[in-house]
């Protein structure tokens, strides 16, 4: 039953507010990190099981402030072997968001507590 997993995105926030991108900019870059890390991990257990239900996925979108803060989240990621894409926009070099790798929700929202949900 996936309704136990989850994929966290974060987002960053100032790409809009501080660097004036286009929402709908920001949103594919959140598209292009999900799609990417469902690729990367298609043969993962998790992945597998949340996507047997595509009408039951869990996601939540969060906010982070800055590119240094998203920096910070995706070294604690790595620190603690949570599987994760890091989406990174080229030509620019631009690390605009992250996506979790499907994982049950008490296995991971200890790493999201301290963010908003994104608005």
């Amino acid at each position: 039953m996936t309704s136990n997993f989850v994929q966290y995105v974060l987002v960053r926030g100032d790409l809009i507010s501080g660097l004036k991108w286009p929402v709908g900019a920001v949103i594919a870059q959140a598209c292009h990190a999900c799609t990417a890390v469902t690729h990367i991990f298609h043969d993962d257990p998790n992945t597998l099981e949340y996507l047997k239900d595509l009408d039951s996925m869990h996601k939540v979108i969060l906010e982070v402030t800055t590119e240094s803060e998203l920096l910070s989240v995706a070294d604690e990621l790595i620190k603690n072997n949570v599987d994760h894409k890091l989406w990174t926009e080229q030509p620019e070099n631009i690390p605009t968001c992250l996506v979790l790798k499907p994982y049950p929700k008490n296995d991971v929202q200890r790493f999201f507590k301290k963010f908003k949900l994104f608005k």
